[in-house]
């Protein structure tokens, strides 16, 4: 029997199975893709997730960038980040440097889909491995959260993410954050990735192509037009709701454990966080103790995320950006409690 088999080969499962491997636990990564893997995100990492990922000792090649800014189309407002700079990396550039940390941490990984999971009181087994535990990181759609019957409803309000790269040298050292006046339109991000390269992301609660999403930010498109591009990429609903975190011997981790929104940019960094906290449990043989310790390592992200969701869907929605570049000081410090 191994200690810890991880469902799921992304960042967040990787994350856990280096950490499990150093910590000498038997660790296997079972992920039917194989390469590194894309996906539509916003490829921005604040500062805590840059220290994360150095616990890690994944040293992907990216772009640095120094804090944000807010723009509305008549006004601006930047906040400079006091805790050191986030990284801009291409999903797949991480990802290629997290396998490779993997690998040196000794962490096996199989090619398989991920077949039926059983579990009793001592063991859980699953493509031919019984393993004390199973890290399910498989993902914002988790089918094994769905197997276990831990999702809630999603409620009615519902957001996706679409992502382009385009191929141009950054402009700024800030990521930027068109805002829409118009609700349904949400949010338009830029971050540097390369030295050659920007990452366009947009989040909204309307479906639809990129195209048709980037003429609510007339300024972005202006300075995008005649760029060329790659295909886009889009995810969602990215609102996930889930009951617990725990069902046995069975831990969810990474967008599995639960999703608010892209809005923050945490999303990595809490998932590398909480791949810590996840190993710690198992470590102690105590998988009780890490839903009470994900929601403390989460909560200001989730309250946070939660009160600019809803300021952004109500009639203040066009007052935020404006707001904070007269009290510019108030904003900073909401964008370094973040950062941090």
């Amino acid at each position: 029997m191994i200690d810890l088999v991880v469902a799921g080969g992304g960042p967040a499962g990787l994350a856990t199975a280096i950490h499990a491997a150093r910590a000498g636990l038997d660790t296997v990564v079972v992920e039917q893709r194989t390469g590194p893997i894309d996906k539509a995100c916003g490829e921005g990492l604040m500062p805590h997730a840059v220290r994360q990922l150095n616990l890690l000792g994944a040293q992907p090649e990216g772009r640095c960038f120094q804090g944000v800014s807010y723009f509305d189309g008549s006004r601006g407002v930047t906040a400079r980040f006091d805790s050191g700079a986030g990284l801009g990396v291409r999903r797949t550039t991480l990802h290629a440097a997290l396998l490779q940390a993997a690998r040196a941490a000794g962490v096996t990984l199989v090619h398989d889909k991920i077949g039926t999971l059983t579990q009793d009181a001592e063991s859980v087994s699953v493509n031919g491995f019984r393993a004390r535990y199973l890290a399910a990181a498989d993902g914002l759609h988790s089918p094994i959260r769905a197997r276990l019957g831990l999702e809630l409803p999603p409620g009615r309000a519902r957001r996706w993410g679409l992502k382009r790269h385009v191929a141009v040298a950054p402009w700024s050292d800030f990521v930027e954050v068109y805002w829409s006046p118009r609700p349904d339109a949400g949010e338009a991000y830029v971050t540097p990735v390369a030295d050659d390269c920007v990452g366009i992301a947009i989040l909204t609660s309307r479906q639809g192509n990129f195209e048709t999403h980037l003429d609510a930010f007339p300024a972005l498109r202006a300075r995008l037009e005649g760029l060329s591009h790659e295909p886009d990429r889009a995810a969602g609903p990215l609102r996930q709701r889930v009951q617990r975190r725990v069902a046995g011997r069975v831990l969810l981790v990474g967008d599995a454990a639960g999703y608010v929104d892209a809005l923050t940019g945490e999303g990595l960094g809490l998932s590398f966080a909480a791949a810590r906290l996840l190993v710690d449990s198992v470590l102690a043989d105590r998988p009780q103790d890490y839903e009470a310790r994900w929601r403390g390592a989460t909560r200001r992200y989730r309250l946070m995320t939660a009160g600019m969701l809803r300021a952004g869907t109500s009639p203040l929605r066009s007052l935020i950006v404006p707001a904070s570049s007269t009290f510019p000081g108030v904003f900073s410090r909401m964008v370094n409690l973040l950062a941090d």
